[in-house]
């Protein structure tokens, strides 16, 4: 089975194509959380592979992926094969390295790891990469997501595909936390009048942070996905001044409706 996390499209879109190659069966982690359980069970099949696909958030799984791997219970699990592809900007510090450490507290043996660079969609602190950009990226990423396909099909063990950037565990342990703490402060979030009330940033919300009553209103459980405001038709949905007049980013092989979670 394939958990995924995704605000902008770039891991579903990954984790499709390993459930499409692998055969197996695709979990969003989000729609799992909603559910709100003191633990989250599953029941393995002889072989089944697990596969956990979600994006880097400052060198770091993001904080719903934590929480969901701290409540998993997976039955009948007699080492199975178990791998992690993630996907980044350009690096993903220590990941590695936590994600282990989380896995191994429930008992589980993280056996692979690879991670893909996809374009950028953290427009708060940069900018989305231009069109040429975006299509350069997704076709090495087709590449990079086809020969890990193949690696994973052969079920191999210790091998790590993945780059870590300069000094990631620094990098990890300073600003993850950092990120994690100001990531759940709402507060700059703001519509324009632009904003038709539709509700699809109600719906694709990663956390049950926005309700939406005529305009979307955020609570305190934010982790900064950004698919309220890269999935907004009317572009109504800014973050302070750091997205105004910016190029929105999601990824166009993802239908709108299959970010409905």
């Amino acid at each position: 089975m394939i958990f995924y996390f995704s605000g902008t499209g770039n891991s579903l879109y990954v984790a499709k194509n390993l459930s499409s190659n692998q055969g197996e069966e695709l979990i969003a982690i989000s729609k799992e959380m909603k559910q709100d359980k003191d633990f989250y069970e599953y029941d393995l099949k002889p072989g089944e592979k697990i596969i956990f696909v979600y994006p880097i958030y400052a060198w770091a799984p993001p904080a719903p992926v934590v929480k969901f791997i701290s409540k998993i219970k997976l039955n009948n699990y007699k080492n199975n094969y178990l791998t992690a592809v993630v996907t980044c900007g350009e690096n993903i510090g220590n990941n590695m390295k936590i994600l282990e450490k989380k896995l191994g507290a429930k008992g589980l043996k993280l056996n692979s790891g690879f991670s893909i660079v996809m374009p950028n969609n953290y427009i708060i602190l940069g900018r989305a990469d231009e069109d040429d950009i975006v299509n350069s990226k997704m076709s090495k990423a087709l590449e990079t997501i086809g020969e890990v396909n193949n690696l994973i099909g052969d079920k191999v063990r210790d091998v790590f595909k993945v780059e870590t950037g300069p000094m990631p565990k620094v990098m990890t342990a300073i600003a993850n936390p950092i990120f994690n703490k100001l990531a759940i402060n709402t507060k700059k979030f703001h519509v324009t009048d632009d904003c038709i009330g539709c509700k699809l940033c109600e719906q694709v919300c990663n956390t049950k942070c926005i309700k939406v009553d005529k305009v979307p209103k955020w609570g305190d459980n934010c982790c900064q996905c950004l698919a309220c405001i890269s999935y907004c038709p009317k572009e109504a949905i800014q973050y302070g001044k750091y997205t105004i007049n910016k190029k929105k980013y999601k990824n166009s092989k993802i239908a709108v409706g299959e970010m409905k979670i």
